[in-house]
């Protein structure tokens, strides 16, 4: 036995010679700091001393650990995700102290799939419904056989032949998203508005299909693609969280402008923007479609991220994911000074989620990509852009030298910026003084 084992023989004994409480938190995640946040919000609870335990996978990132990051937990175990033996034996010590399981990433949803049979007594999703969450067609057919009015018209897409491009004419019409079944992020999501955008669309995904799925760590997905009909309305969002009785908890609307609307032919999220402008009673039938969408997935025990398309007919959902929303645990704690991310852990408990409903300020999320693709050469007015009051948090994506890709071609943004403000116009000020100073240049192509 080497000392690595030896080391986690004698954890492992400690644990199971202690008197058993019910207070770990299991977290399936990477591990890296990411998966920290729970840990670090959790002891802003100061009425329950919570454990943690990441689960992660042997396969994926052994020998790739954020050491540091792990340090911070209380149990760590690497699992083969793919043997229920290896997930039994990891679990087995901790199975009369754990409380409940959290999730926070897409990406980690199959694997919480695989640990789900092995805590039946916790209060969790079904494996069914993550299912149904995280595969847009059978998201898109589950809404269809619940209420008709919440989903635009859609179909499973296999191939992109003359046939099939005549199918979709008829059954979807123009205008029109081709999307991916199982990627977030709009990776690969086209609009498209006649037939020739059609067939060169398709032919685009399915070339890009498997790549990018690998690129997103999910190899282990079938790539498929889905059309549906494009509505054109308003964005927005809302996250929350239902308990396992079916109780609904809605977080505030956050209202997003997409890459189309500043002039990029591609459908990334640009900006995140809390609160909106909407009415009591618009804000009310937002929330009833989602929950709506949530009800009809078979959700529980999870937070929830929906997102919405609105016109002068109402909302219609996007998606619905089994999980918080990008940039959410920054935008609702600026703005309202929501705990996300320990009201997200702990649903599953259940624990009541605490929605503070006072307004502290204005805040945005964006994502700022390149308005052309190819090998990013400079990155100029940075310097600007930190000393902007507004100004919370930035995350760097790209550096010169790197290729910069629209998410329509499977790319990600350069950067990401966290703003907040008291006052919103100063708050759009400053957005506006990021947009005039940043200039992101990429080589241009040999001839």
């Amino acid at each position: 036995m080497g000392r690595l084992d030896i080391g986690v023989f004698i954890h492992k004994l400690q644990y199971m010679v202690r008197s058993k409480k019910k207070n770990i938190i299991l977290i399936i995640d990477a591990p890296t700091a990411l998966a920290l946040k729970p840990i670090k919000d959790a002891k802003e609870d100061k009425s329950q001393k919570y454990r943690f335990m990441l689960l992660y996978s042997k396969k994926d990132y052994l020998g790739k650990e954020n050491k540091e990051a792990l340090k911070h937990f209380d149990i760590v175990e690497a699992v083969n995700y793919n043997s229920p033996d290896s997930i039994i034996s990891a679990l087995s010590p901790y199975r009369d102290e754990i409380l409940t399981a959290y999730c926070r990433s897409e990406v980690q949803i199959p694997n919480f799939q695989k640990v789900i049979p092995h805590i039946p007594y916790l209060k969790t999703p079904t494996t069914e419904s993550l299912e149904w969450s995280i595969n847009k067609y059978k998201m898109r057919k589950r809404f269809y056989a619940y209420d008709k009015s919440i989903t635009p018209k859609f179909m499973l897409v296999k191939d992109q032949t003359k046939t099939t491009v005549k199918e979709i004419e008829k059954k979807i019409q123009f205008p029109l998203v081709i999307k991916p079944a199982s990627l977030a992020q709009s990776l690969l999501v086209n609009v498209v508005y006649h037939r020739e955008e059609l067939e060169k669309n398709l032919r685009q995904v399915f070339r890009k299909l498997k790549a990018t799925y690998k690129d997103s760590s999910r190899a282990g997905i079938v790539p498929e693609v889905i059309v549906e009909q494009f509505i054109e309305g308003t964005m927005y969002s809302i996250d929350g969280y239902i308990n396992s009785r079916g109780k609904a908890y809605c977080c505030p609307m956050v209202v997003i402008k997409t890459g189309r609307e500043i002039g990029f032919d591609d459908f990334f999220g640009y900006q995140q923007m809390t609160p909106t402008n909407l009415t009591k009673e618009t804000l009310s039938n937002a929330e009833k479609v989602a929950i709506t969408g949530v009800k009809a997935l078979g959700l529980r025990s999870t937070a929830f991220h929906a997102e919405l398309i609105k016109n002068d007919k109402g909302f219609k959902i996007v998606e619905i994911g089994p999980r918080i929303g990008g940039f959410r645990d920054e935008l609702y704690r600026n703005s309202y000074g929501i705990n996300h991310i320990l009201n997200a852990s702990t649903i599953g408990i259940p624990r009541i989620p605490q929605i503070p409903k006072r307004l502290k300020g204005h805040s945005a999320a964006l994502k700022v990509f390149s308005k052309k693709e190819g090998i990013i050469e400079s990155i100029s007015g940075m310097k600007n852009l930190k000393e902007l009051k507004s100004l919370k948090k930035l995350i760097i994506n790209k550096k010169v030298g790197d290729r910069a890709r629209f998410a329509k071609n499977g790319g990600k943004s350069v950067f990401n910026v966290i703003m907040f403000n008291k006052d919103r116009s100063s708050l759009l000020a400053d957005i506006r003084r990021m947009e005039q100073s940043i200039v992101i240049k990429v080589a241009s192509k040999k001839k």
